[in-house]
């Protein structure tokens, strides 16, 4: 008689079902004799070598990976009787983050927060052991509420914030570039399923999927599947070389071309993710072009490819740096950059300040050139110049705010309403985990009431008690949504 016709005779019903489970888990899951002595022999075996190491760089990874579940509005398609029509629904969003600073600070796609409502961050245990069932693994997991922290959607990156702290945590740095060839590992929530890793190599280091775009990605063929998004493409050394993004396929799942937004570029956005809520793209004071066959042969240039200036602002860095127009950028710090979106993406390592040293074609001559590289200005930014911390500050909120006139309406081409309070800042003065506003929301309404004025917006929050429910509704880049919190 096996030991499951015995259990079988001693438990009937639900009891006998449990048992056996627990008998199958505890034979599954059992470390066996047989199959373990055989590793004393193979151990210096390079097949079981690199078994080891991947499993020890899973274990190392794996509790700095976060699965996102985001809920909001969104529309959403619906076909009845052959008509098409665009319906607004509650929606569930799953993506992946990962721990960049022990304190709770997170990187994700932008386009994993889109029509955010609510940011649940559900992340594992410490130390993961890979032997046990995910029905343990999953009760030791902890979920936290997230706010966002700051958003750069012409990257697709951003920055999220939870209520913890000591956590396991992937230094962020500039200096990780990929090898065509290097094997890479991609962590995350694909469909779902959280704490998954896949493995793969590198495609390629800097791929240009869409011509019309400055940005360049790591190109992997490290199986990727939708969850994956914003989940970390780290290398052999567990080291963060990219941030999983977006996948071509005609079937909606993996098909080997997987694309993440390169490490270097991480790097440059987070710090000023965290210091103002958006990027300060850097700029040299220059209109560049990719040279075609026709711009080479009309102009006569020495070569018909690369990167070419047409315009030079006057008095601007490049200007001062001493660069023309119809010279041909070669390299950027000594790399050859034979394309705009390479040139974008040397440009983006650098900060305001700093410079880039470019070698340029000038007709036969080849000639050394710094240029230091300046801010570009950010129109939120300049918002805050214009306002009086006392008269614009709406305390309740823990906001200073702006009320939209037809001027500064007409210098935000992507506003929908044009009236209410925009936030020009945030003060310290409320917990920013409680009010989910960020730098840049227009604020139209509260809790069904239109607001169109500071006035109208304080008078509202002041006959509100604690404890009370605040429904905002805002506008955030050029989508409208509510937010909510208890006062």
């Amino acid at each position: 008689m096996n030991i499951l016709n015995l259990v079988g005779k001693r438990h009937t019903g639900r009891g006998a079902s449990v048992a056996k489970f627990l008998i199958l888990a505890a034979m599954f899951f059992a470390p066996r004799a047989e199959a373990q002595a055989p590793q004393s022999v193979h151990s210096s075996d390079a097949l079981h070598q690199l078994n080891d190491s991947v499993e020890a760089l899973v274990q190392r990874v794996s509790p700095s990976v976060v699965q996102i579940l985001v809920s909001g509005f969104a529309s959403t398609q619906d076909t009845e009787q052959g008509q098409m029509s665009v319906v607004i629904g509650k929606q569930r969003m799953i993506g992946s983050g990962v721990i960049v600073d022990p304190e709770g600070y997170i990187v994700t796609n932008a386009h994993v927060l889109k029509g955010a409502e609510r940011i649940e961050v559900i992340v594992p245990p410490a130390s993961v052991d890979p032997s046990a069932p995910d029905a343990i693994q999953a009760n030791r997991e902890q979920t936290f509420e997230a706010r966002i922290v700051g958003v750069a959607r012409q990257l697709d990156l951003a920055v999220i914030k939870i209520e913890a702290h000591k956590l396991p945590a992937i230094p962020l740095r500039n200096s990780v570039l990929p090898k065509q060839g290097e094997l890479v590992f991609a962590f995350g929530s694909p469909e779902g399923l959280r704490n998954s890793v896949t493995m793969g190599v590198v495609s390629a280091v800097a791929r240009q999927p869409d011509p019309d775009s400055p940005l360049v990605y790591v190109q992997t063929d490290t199986p990727i599947n939708p969850g994956n998004s914003g989940g970390p493409l780290v290398d052999a050394d567990g080291e963060l070389v990219g941030i999983n993004t977006f996948i071509l396929s005609s079937s909606g799942g993996n098909q080997g071309l997987g694309f993440a937004i390169p490490a270097g570029v991480v790097a440059f956005a987070y710090p000023q993710l965290i210091k103002y809520g958006h990027i300060h793209e850097p700029e040299i004071g220059a209109i560049l072009q990719t040279i075609t066959p026709e711009l080479a042969s009309g102009l006569h240039l020495p070569r018909d490819y690369g990167v070419i200036v047409s315009d030079v602002v006057p008095g601007g860095p490049a200007d001062r740096a001493g660069l023309k127009i119809q010279d041909i950028i070669v390299r950027v710090d000594g790399e050859r950059t034979a394309s705009l979106p390479l040139f974008s993406q040397k440009l983006y390592l650098h900060g305001s300040g700093e410079h880039a040293k470019l070698e340029v074609l000038r007709g036969s001559q080849r000639l050394d050139l710094d240029v230091s590289l300046a801010e570009r200005p950010h129109k939120v930014d300049s918002l805050i110049d214009s306002v009086d911390p006392i008269k614009n500050l709406v305390p309740r909120l823990g906001i200073v705010g702006i009320e939209l006139n037809l001027d500064l309406a007409h210098s935000l081409p992507d506003l929908r309403i044009p009236g209410g309070v925009i936030v020009a800042a945030k003060t310290s003065g409320v917990r920013s985990g409680e009010v989910p506003l960020q730098t840049g929301d227009v604020i139209h309404g509260l809790n069904g009431t239109t607001a169109t004025s500071l006035a109208e917006l304080r008078e509202g929050m002041a006959k509100l008690m604690p404890g009370d429910a605040v429904v905002l509704l805002i506008e955030r880049y050029g989508q409208l949504l509510y937010v909510s919190f208890v006062l």
